[in-house]
């Protein structure tokens, strides 16, 4: 097989302990109206505010306090166009920087949000170009600020679509490691599992490349190292350095390469109960790596088995290890990280139908190494329940 894959990221990425603190030098560059994006804990934000106003920025603060919704997308639109701003920072987790991905590419185009929205939507692209759009991230899970996707739930249609374009990538992305140290353990566990399973899905597949593959190989060893370090000891630094980068690593593999069932089930699982999707991650991906792993033996797909087995030797840091080990290794983990089962959230068969048509028509899925049927999706909730 000859080499042929493209690739694509944020145009300036900045990991680097204190980098937060830069981020004044960088601003004028890019605008003087600026749109901050933040979560619940707004500490940040405020901070920034007043790095701004001592440099005569004007800046209007929005928070989004959940995932996003179309209807947060629609307001903090509204808002920044009503600013007249000219640039958008969106500092927090995957929900704040994808808020503001979203919005920095709705601001310059006409229409509706739906319009640009996959599954859906109208799946438009983008005419305008984005606001320039810098991301800090506050976790170490989604990869957001180096994605060209925003995660939006739509209440009315119980799912969670993509908004996406080759030109929502950040053009800076800030990862300063040391704002993850204040990330409850909890957070920690799901966000982190959450970065394992886009380095283990892109690995894996259907449209993964070698290059794509230097970058999760890296990424998987860097959690192996630092996950459970990272939620034993919140304040060890190293682990917390290893986990952004590995967040980042993953960012890019999946901006590039599609996905598979953990995340076919993600959007629905996610639009339809209130559950954090690192939770879900971790609910289903030993139960994927199961199911596919059992597929790919019965079809004799021998190179896909050789790519399992290296996840394993990666993950156990153990030269012998094969496929099943892997799984094993990421059940063990998931129990030491405490992460409920999906039975947890209220989650029963009565549901599995709907959540396996709804899987079915994911983007996501169409990466996963091979073709599940019916049987096969309903075997993966039963074993995550």
């Amino acid at each position: 097989m000859g080499l042929n894959f493209e690739f694509a990221t944020s145009t300036r990425i900045i990991l680097e302990n204190g980098s937060f603190e830069k981020i004044p030098g960088f601003i004028k560059e890019f605008g003087s109206k600026v749109f901050i994006v933040t979560g619940k804990n707004t500490s940040l934000a405020n901070q920034l505010s007043k790095w701004l106003a001592a440099i005569n920025i004007q800046f209007k603060i929005f928070s989004i306090y959940s995932e996003p919704t179309t209807s947060d997308i629609e307001k903090g639109t509204e808002l920044a166009r009503i600013n007249g701003c000219n640039l958008v920072i969106g500092i927090g987790g995957g929900s704040a920087i994808d808020s503001a991905k979203a919005i920095a590419a709705l601001v310059p185009n006409k229409g509706e949000l739906t319009d640009y929205l996959e599954v859906i939507g109208k799946g438009k692209k983008l005419e305008e170009s984005p606001l320039p759009c810098i991301a800090i991230p506050t976790t170490s899970g989604t990869g957001a600020e180096v994605t060209k996707n925003s995660v939006i739930k739509s209440s009315g249609h119980n799912v969670k679509v993509s908004l996406r374009s080759d030109y929502m990538y950040p053009k800076l992305a800030v990862i300063d490691p040391v704002l993850t140290i204040t990330m409850p353990p909890e957070i920690t566990a799901s966000t982190g599992v959450d970065a394992l399973t886009h380095l283990l899905e892109t690995f894996v597949s259907k449209n993964a490349n070698p290059f794509i593959d230097t970058l999760c190989r890296e990424g998987m060893k860097r959690i192996s190292d630092s996950l459970l370090q990272a939620f034993t000891d919140g304040n060890n630094l190293e682990a917390r350095e290893n986990m952004a980068m590995a967040s980042m690593l993953g960012g890019m593999a999946l901006a590039n390469v599609k996905l598979g069932a953990v995340h076919g089930f993600a959007g629905p699982l996610g639009g339809m109960f209130r559950i954090p999707h690192g939770a879900v991650c971790a609910c289903l991906l030993p139960a994927v790596m199961e199911v596919n792993i059992e597929a790919v033996k019965n079809r004799d797909e021998k190179k896909l088995l050789l790519k399992y087995d290296e996840v394993a030797r990666i993950l156990t840091q153990n030269n012998t290890a094969d496929a099943e080990d892997g799984v094993v290794w990421v059940k063990e983990l998931v129990k030491k990280l405490q992460i409920p089962s999906l039975s947890n959230f209220n989650i029963s068969p009565g549901i599995f139908p709907e959540l396996v048509e709804k899987a079915k028509n994911s983007s996501s899925m169409k990466g996963n190494p091979i073709q599940l049927d019916d049987q096969q999706l309903n075997a993966i909730l039963n074993k995550s329940l």
